[in-house]
């Protein structure tokens, strides 16, 4: 019997923010690869005849490495089983769905993606803050503020600024030190509104209203 993978993006932290598609595929998996971040009840709705294997990361802490991430869905799908890949927030917003899915298909396996609520636009929703706005802006930017290992951020900060419309930076705790100067060095006003947002789609959100100049003082304290 031919397995399958459903990739499922399981929302920024509320579960209810989980899809019902993406529930019923959990419901009917016989594995459950799962991420670190996936809210706890959500992993209660998981079978208790499913097998779980957590391959969650860690800032700068990757027990299972990405390529053997790809090789367990693989193996999973090609033993029969169907196999449901969780993942937090959306898969293909810096989730490496894509990546996770290209081993997959040059074997000619089956899968399935179910889309998640992004924490790009769901955290400041929460936070009662627009991601587009008819008077301010008219558009919207996902970047990610990640570093690949030992190389820096690769950011066309003069762009950015260009755009002129909501800039979202993802995984950026460590390095908006670095996104703010860079910034303002290609001209954004250093009292230009921004916002930090922490525990975004969780009852526990923290939210910090602050500009481009105080936020990178905040963040490197």
């Amino acid at each position: 019997m031919a397995g399958k993978v459903i990739l499922i993006g399981a929302g920024p932290g509320d579960p209810g923010l989980m899809t019902l598609k993406g529930l019923r595929e959990l419901r009917r998996a016989d594995v459950v690869v799962h991420d670190r971040l996936v809210d706890g009840e959500i992993m209660a709705m998981i079978p208790e005849t499913a097998r779980r294997i957590n391959v969650g990361k860690h800032v700068a802490n990757h027990p299972v490495p990405q390529d053997e991430i790809n090789r367990i869905l693989l193996r999973e799908a090609q033993a029969g089983r169907r196999v449901a890949r969780l993942k937090g927030g959306d898969c293909f917003v810096f989730g490496r769905g894509g990546e996770e899915l290209e081993l997959l298909a040059e074997n000619g396996v089956d899968f399935e993606v179910v889309p998640g609520v992004t924490s790009a636009l769901a955290a400041p929703a929460y936070g009662g803050i627009p991601a587009t706005h008819r008077d301010f802006c008219a558009s919207v930017h996902i970047i990610t503020g990640h570093r690949r290992e030992n190389g820096g951020l690769e950011l066309d900060y003069d762009v950015l600024v260009r755009l002129n419309g909501t800039l979202v930076f993802l995984m950026s705790v460590a390095t908006f030190g670095d996104i703010a100067r860079g910034l303002m060095g290609a001209g954004m006003a250093a009292d230009f509104p921004c916002a930090i947002v922490e525990n975004g789609a969780r009852p526990e959100q923290r939210r910090i209203l602050t500009t481009v100049s105080g936020a990178k003082a905040c963040i490197e304290e």
